[in-house]
């Protein structure tokens, strides 16, 4: 077995003015050719021009599907808005602190291949939480 690796991809993820509380998920990512077996996540967001809280984060989730058709919770693999009934049924990868207005705060979650049980799955995304007291993007 060859190892594979990639460049760069953009997940496709719209969170402008996601509101306090509210929910995004990404479209998914699809695997189902390339069969990577490992993959970085780089994210970026900024938060609204007023009102973060100085305890303030956002929750990023990791979604996957084995058969690439059948995703946890309530996600769609589509670019949207989301309600987390249960979001134990997601991978929770960590929080980036997010406590200042207007910022933009960047992390990376390095090897989410093995997170997922030592490869990447056929379809994967990520959903993001709001809990900044604020909107944020």
């Amino acid at each position: 077995m060859a190892l594979t690796y990639s460049s760069e991809q953009t997940i496709t993820l719209s969170p402008a003015s996601l509101a306090n509380n509210s929910a995004r998920e990404s479209t998914a990512v699809d695997n189902s050719t390339n069969l990577f077996i490992d993959a970085d996540l780089y994210l970026n967001i900024k938060t609204g021009a007023s009102g973060v809280s100085a305890t303030g984060y956002v929750n990023v989730y990791l979604y996957c599907s084995h058969d690439g058709s059948a995703y946890p919770d309530t996600v769609t693999g589509s670019d949207a808005a989301i309600t987390l009934t249960n979001p134990t049924n997601l991978i929770f990868l960590g929080a980036i602190n997010a406590v200042a207005n207007a910022t933009s705060y960047d992390k990376t979650f390095p090897g989410i291949g093995a997170i997922m049980g030592g490869k990447v799955t056929k379809k994967w995304g990520i959903v993001l939480e709001n809990k900044t007291a604020a909107g944020c993007s």
